[in-house]
């Protein structure tokens, strides 16, 4: 297991409470920045799959990007805290703490610890397309179900990709998007809906255009 050196912040790093019953959307990314693109799929899934609370996983690095330049984690997790006003949107840098590089260790660590809770991971089309290249991506689809959430311009490459194509047996109808959390993994569903075209590093290169 790669970890990293465990990172602990007062007030940043801490897992949001729970209760067995819940239903927890688990949202990941760097947030760099967060924009209303992310604030839009966090509103739809939690609406569409009926969740007791989404949990925004501030990550310390994407394995799989360049991270130079990252912002501190602490400056990540306070501005998508400032962003979103949502009661049941709770923001968390808590991998930092644990050590944790890629996403199959969140949520063994969750599922693990925190019996009783009916984990989704929720991830944007454009990741879909690329989730065979993450490590262990087929544990993480055995162990919680998924809600993948349309993105402008990634269908195509999204339900043709390598991960959709093994898991087609998996996926669920959209109109039984309140069931998912109750599913037992394997199983997926991808939603349609309301899009952005805004994306973090565009709003990046907006910013730095050298």
């Amino acid at each position: 297991m790669t970890l990293r050196p465990p990172l602990r912040i007062p007030g940043i790093t801490e897992i949001p409470p729970s209760a067995p019953g819940m239903r927890i959307g688990l949202f990941g990314g760097s947030f760099n920045p967060i924009h209303d693109g992310h604030l839009l799929v966090m509103e739809e899934t939690l609406r569409r799959l009926e969740l007791d609370a989404l949990w925004v996983l501030v990550t310390p690095g994407n394995p799989l990007k360049n991270n130079a330049g990252l912002p501190p984690l602490d400056t990540r997790v306070q501005a998508a805290r400032a962003r979103i006003a949502h009661p049941r949107i709770r923001v968390t840098g808590f991998e930092a703490a644990k050590g944790f590089t890629y996403s199959w260790q969140t949520i063994d660590f969750l599922t693990s610890t925190l019996p009783g809770r009916r984990f989704v991971w929720i991830m944007g089309a454009d990741s879909l397309a690329n989730f065979h290249r993450w490590q262990r991506w087929r544990d993480i689809a055995a162990r919680v179900p998924i809600a993948v959430y349309v993105r402008p311009g990634a269908a195509r490459r999204a339900l043709a990709s390598r991960a959709a194509t093994m898991l087609d047996y998996a996926q669920i109808d959209e109109a039984d998007a309140a069931i998912l959390p109750l599913c037992a993994p394997p199983a997926w569903i991808y939603l349609q809906g309301r899009q952005s075209s805004l994306s973090s590093s565009a709003i990046r290169a907006a910013k730095d255009p050298n």
